[in-house]
């Protein structure tokens, strides 16, 4: 009877938990809130512009909204594998300055198209389709 018991229990909890496994489960939910650290060329990233409080949200629904700069922006995204590739977003428009214009512009650049992505424990990184810059974000 014991056999059948634990037979029957292998039977229904193994399939879950090898299809979870398969599933890629946690390494790819992108889904939160999450801060600017870092920006620009691989080799040489510029750290987020001091006092400015960026934040950027990947929904549930599909959707990316958020503020790296002075400007706020929201499109839509989507994953598939390690790659996520982003909708046209759209911006509002105002003027940004120096250090927070680049920085703005540099990220609006990068989420402009299909992308590679990462996750390491509260750090997504995510990488242009060309190599040639990344954004590094810390989970808020």
């Amino acid at each position: 009877m014991k056999k059948i018991i634990l037979l029957s229990v292998l039977w229904i909890v193994l399939p879950g938990i090898l299809l979870l496994a398969c599933s890629g489960g946690a390494s790819t939910n992108v889904v939160g809130e999450w801060e600017l650290v870092s920006y620009g060329p691989p080799s040489n990233p510029s750290p987020a512009a001091p006092g400015v409080d960026t934040s950027i949200t990947f929904g549930t629904d599909g959707q990316v909204n958020g503020n790296v700069g002075c400007n706020l922006f929201g499109g839509g995204y989507e994953i598939s594998g390690t790659q996520i590739t982003f909708a046209p977003l759209r911006s509002t428009r105002m003027a940004c300055m120096d250090a927070v214009g680049e920085q703005e512009n540099a990220i609006l650049a990068a989420f402009a198209e299909t992308a590679n992505f990462s996750l390491d424990g509260d750090l997504l990184t995510i990488v242009s389709a060309d190599g040639s810059s990344l954004v590094t974000l810390a989970r808020k």
